[in-house]
């Protein structure tokens, strides 16, 4: 990876990883706001295991957050989900038509994702995607409706899958600078 990095001086840098997902991104945040000085306003964070995100969806959700303040990209969900307290029997069925399945990424303005993981540390929260810190500090985020091909790739047949959507896409393959 070093040339690579090398390759994109002052453009590209790496951040520590944390223990769980939100300990990386604040550290990516704030290695962000150190080789910006401060000056990027906007941070897109992008979870590696979806690599099927469209330009379009990227530019949709950044416009949205630009105009928000924060926003996530997101799918309507098409599954029935059920409740269940004991993970053997069902407690209630949650109606479909208000749940989204969110995706990334997740872009938010760097001030207020700064704030918020100050009020994550300060009331030990945990969170498991991005804009739920935003949530925390009872502020909205807007739902970018984005692709059901924007999957996360977790399983061997999710692999598949992206297979397949790729050659649907009929794109030629990414050449990184090395």
């Amino acid at each position: 990876y070093e040339p690579l990095v090398a390759e994109y001086h002052g453009r590209l840098a790496l951040a520590n990883p944390g223990v769980e997902r939100q300990g990386s991104v604040e550290n990516g945040l704030n290695k962000l706001v150190e080789i910006s000085d401060g000056a990027c306003t906007f941070a897109a964070i992008h979870d590696s295991a979806r690599p099927l995100v469209t330009i379009e969806e990227i530019c949709n959700v950044v416009k949205d957050a630009k105009e928000h303040g924060a926003a996530v990209l997101g799918v309507p969900c098409k599954a029935t989900i059920k409740e269940s307290d004991d993970g053997s029997t069902v407690l209630r069925t949650i109606p479909r038509a208000r749940l989204w399945e969110v995706h990334t990424p997740q872009v938010i303005n760097v001030s207020t994702l700064l704030r918020g993981f100050a009020k994550v540390e300060t009331e030990d929260l945990e969170v498991t995607d991005d804009v739920s810190i935003v949530e925390a500090l009872g502020e909205p985020v807007k739902l970018t409706t984005g692709e059901y091909t924007n999957l996360k790739i977790t399983t061997p047949e999710d692999l598949d899958v992206a297979k397949a959507i790729l050659e649907e896409r009929q794109m030629p393959p990414v050449q990184l600078k090395a």
